[in-house]
């Protein structure tokens, strides 16, 4: 499945601000413990499809069979209703012992003390071997909550196989601008059947933050405020509404089906899209609905200012409320930095932060996982500002940018009004 930076549905943003604020109201602990034979027993959720799960189980029964005083219950939820679960289950003191997270909800949940400081179980949690960048990404004001289960980068993905039927070349991702972008999936559309397009949507929650770095700004600030300017914002979803209206990207009816589909159902996975704006780590999950070998391309306008960066496709955490803290320090331990583990999960979560994991794991990769590692080792050696995580509250500014943008689309508003209305709306998010 595509593993995007997890937007909350509008049940689920009202279920993180409420949920929440009882994690520290003095809730039960969760049910997972020492059972009475003796051994330990954890629980271990995470999102994603059948393969995802199925890949995860036999790393865990390898984490079991070298820890055999540890059972680990896994509990897969599909991503729509994943975050939800977890809110509920935090509140209840019902969390499982580790779980995964992604985007901004580190900062969200650490913030409001449902995390355990990692600094607590170092003796069973080794981080050393991991890259730097990866260490950081699972920080939050310094302290370690969450650590990361592989690097992941936005990208283009690209079919060759529809650009090769449209008679378009594919581009020089070193550089073209977002006008060339526009021009190539214009013109694919043009020259491919009916419902296929240049690009599966235009541009998403996901792209905001590259596309303010490219103008030397940034989605948040180190100190937790908003960093980019009402012009950006409009400029953005100005673009958006250009690719649909010279139809590069399908119609807004399209576009917000889009949003809440599988990997196998997008337009890209179903073939009908040449280019896409995703997370790298979904070329595997593309290519394989497709039956084609995509391209990763560098996303355009790189030139003269980078907006790309180097982000933590999830992150494993512990709850803070677990009575096995050090059984779940090991099982974190193992997935990140044992090749058993690696040797099942591959690059399902991201390619590894472990240089040695990478390297034990590169002759078992697909093509398409050996795209994503190239990919990933291309835009590490790329010289880029440093990126935040999201303050508390900033897991509501996904929905904010899907909602309005929703409305640019159907010309309800304009891109100058929706850009105070998300500068509005986002502000009163991070800061209440």
């Amino acid at each position: 499945m595509v593993t995007r930076t997890p937007p909350l549905r509008a049940f689920g943003a009202i279920a993180l601000a409420l949920v929440l604020s009882l994690v520290g109201a003095g809730c039960g602990r969760n049910s997972a413990g020492p059972a009475e034979d003796g051994r330990t027993t954890l629980r271990f959720a995470w999102w994603g499809n059948e393969k995802r799960a199925e890949a995860t189980q036999q790393a865990l029964r390898a984490f079991e069979a070298a820890h055999p005083g540890i059972t680990v219950i896994g509990e897969s939820t599909e991503f729509s209703a994943y975050f939800d679960k977890l809110a509920t289950g935090v509140a209840a003191g019902d969390a499982p012992d580790v779980f995964t997270l992604g985007g901004a909800y580190p900062a969200e949940y650490a913030g409001r003390g449902a995390l355990l400081d990692l600094a607590s179980v170092s003796g069973s949690l080794d981080l050393d071997a991991l890259d730097a960048s990866a260490r950081q990404n699972g920080q939050v004001r310094g302290a370690q909550y969450g650590v990361s289960t592989g690097a992941n980068a936005l990208a283009i993905v690209a079919n060759p196989k529809v650009f090769a039927a449209a008679g378009v070349e594919l581009p020089d991702d070193d550089t073209w601008t977002w006008d060339d972008y526009a021009a190539l999936a214009t013109a694919i559309t043009e020259k491919s059947p009916k419902g296929t397009y240049g690009t599966a949507t235009p541009l998403t929650h996901d792209s905001l933050d590259a596309y303010a770095r490219q103008r030397g700004e940034s989605l948040y600030t180190e100190d937790g405020k908003l960093g980019l300017t009402e012009q950006t914002v409009a400029a953005f979803f100005d673009y958006s509404l250009r690719l649909m209206k010279q139809q590069a990207a399908p119609p807004a009816t399209i576009t917000v089906e889009e949003e809440g589909a599988s990997t196998e159902q997008t337009l890209m996975g179903r073939g009908q899209a040449g280019m896409m704006l995703a997370w790298s780590n979904s070329v595997s999950a593309l290519g394989t609905a497709t039956g084609t070998e995509l391209k990763l391309l560098k996303l355009p306008g790189e030139t003269p200012t980078p907006g790309i960066w180097l982000q933590s496709s999830q992150y494993y955490a512990i709850s803070a409320k677990t009575e096995q803290a050090d059984a779940a320090a090991k099982l974190i331990n193992f997935l990140v930095n044992d090749e058993r583990a690696a040797s099942v999960l591959l690059t399902d979560r991201g390619v590894p932060a472990n240089p040695e994991i990478r390297t034990a794991i590169a002759d078992q990769l697909s093509p398409a996982g050996k795209v994503e590692v190239d990919y990933i080792d291309a835009i590490g050696k790329i010289e880029f500002a440093p990126t935040f995580i999201g303050p508390v509250g900033s897991t509501k500014v996904a929905d904010i940018t899907s909602r309005v943008s929703t409305d640019v689309l159907f010309e309800r508003i304009t891109p100058a009004e929706a850009a105070k209305q998300w500068l509005t709306e986002s502000q009163q998010a991070i800061a209440g």
